[in-house]
């Protein structure tokens, strides 16, 4: 019952971190997965477009996750499904999981590291604060996805969206495919939360509106969703009086943003980042609990599986790494802070002598900027200067960190990311 390294999660996070360290010499590795089979969301993401940088080819959800699981058989790295982990507690140096399931009951493991990718959850109508009744027909998009693609089940045929972000655009585009009406698109924000591409091929391409800076007011019917009331909000997202305007349909689809799963990790005291409620972690995607490692949409949610993927299977070599007894844990740690528009950074601290010789630092933006450049600086020293034409919410940026560039630093006390207006 101890282990080098247990992974908590099955999904292409916890896959590729698993990967990842037994590429780098671990061999008493174990994948804990709460679902009855590996893959995790993929499963039920019958669309393509998945591994394009993995895989230089394009994909279903599924091929995708059957490329990594068949990987993960090859290696013979074993796994137990239909297993929930309850509980991570830290004995000494050792971490202690706690976790059930049919078979053994209730029952703990020891792990030299610990790697969390319990991936992300939905919002749920409850912290929306929508008024009106609760009547059958509200659901989440993932919901509706896992109904229509796996179960083959059709949860309405007229169908207002409540949020742009991808599933609710991807979910668009699928049940108007199999027959149903959707009606539009309601977005509070004055922009989508969605990548581009997926509201051109998603909603343009199928005529669907999309009503930015509009939420839904009120929902009616008792028994069963028989239309909503939207309205125009305003910057501080408040309805605005005059602008309501009511919307026959049967059903609706709620895509309102993903919360990262860190009700375990909160239980062990690793400390989180308000702003993307993942962990705090450094160069080596290790929290603040040393040996307790984080990755994919656990840590932060990210726009496409392939950056998952790239990212879990650095936080495999660095577990491996931490394992093996390479890390220094009393080495000076440099803050690295989103300014002028950047909301988060991932990682939030770096220590030189441990990161390797280039780092992807990932962030976001908070609203959408063009004509742009984004600086990165250490002790008034630009890193870099990248000309932007737009940047947004809903996709992903990134940036390389050179350790030869920062060791010439003297004085380098904190790293910033900012947007900066282009010069002409």
């Amino acid at each position: 019952m101890k282990h080098d390294l247990i992974i908590i999660g099955g999904g292409p996070a916890g896959l590729a971190a698993a990967l990842g360290a037994r590429e780098k010499g671990i061999t008493d590795i174990l994948i804990i997965e709460r679902d009855r089979r590996l893959g995790g969301i993929l499963n039920q993401c019958i669309h393509n477009g998945f591994g394009l940088h993995t895989f230089k080819e394009e994909l279903t959800g599924p091929e995708y996750a059957a490329r990594f699981i068949s990987r993960i058989e090859e290696a013979g790295i074993p796994y137990i499904l239909n297993t929930m982990v309850i509980d991570i507690a830290m004995s000494d140096a050792r971490k202690i999981v706690t976790a059930m399931n049919e078979e053994q009951g209730l029952f703990t493991l020891e792990a030299d590291a610990v790697i969390l990718a319990m991936g992300c959850r939905e919002r749920p109508r409850g912290a929306l604060n929508i008024p009106g009744y609760r009547p059958a027909g509200i659901y989440s998009a993932g919901t509706a996805q896992y109904f229509v693609n796996v179960l083959g089940r059709m949860p309405g045929k007229e169908v207002v969206i409540l949020g742009s972000g991808d599933i609710g655009l991807i979910m668009a585009k699928r049940m108007t495919i199999e027959g149903a009406r959707v009606r539009l698109v309601a977005e509070l924000m004055p922009y989508s939360g969605g990548l581009k591409r997926n509201i051109v091929q998603c909603l343009n391409d199928f005529d669907i509106p999309l009503k930015l800076s509009h939420t839904v007011i009120n929902i009616h019917g008792k028994d069963r969703v028989e239309g909503v009331t939207i309205a125009e909000v305003d910057s501080k997202g408040k309805p605005v009086e005059g602008t309501e305007e009511y919307i026959s349909c049967d059903t609706l689809l709620l895509s309102c943003g993903l919360i990262p799963e860190n009700e375990l990790s909160q239980q062990l005291g690793v400390e989180l980042n308000p702003v993307t409620n993942g962990p705090f972690v450094n160069e080596s995607l290790e929290t603040n609990i040393s040996g307790v490692f984080a990755c994919g949409n656990v840590l932060h949610v990210h726009d496409l599986v392939d950056y998952v993927s790239g990212e879990a299977t650095q936080a495999g070599y660095n577990a491996a790494k931490y394992i093996a007894g390479k890390t220094t844990g009393t080495a000076k740690y440099i803050p690295i802070r989103g300014v002028n528009g950047v909301r988060y950074t991932v990682p939030s601290s770096i220590c030189i002598d441990n990161m390797d010789e280039r780092l992807t630092v990932r962030f976001r933006v908070g609203a959408v900027y063009k004509n742009v450049k984004i600086v990165v600086k250490a002790a008034d020293t630009v890193l870099m200067s990248i000309s932007k034409k737009i940047v947004a919410p809903g996709e992903m940026e990134q940036v390389i960190l050179l350790k030869n560039k920062l060791t010439e630093i003297e004085n380098c006390n904190e790293i910033v990311i900012g947007v900066e207006v282009q010069n002409d």
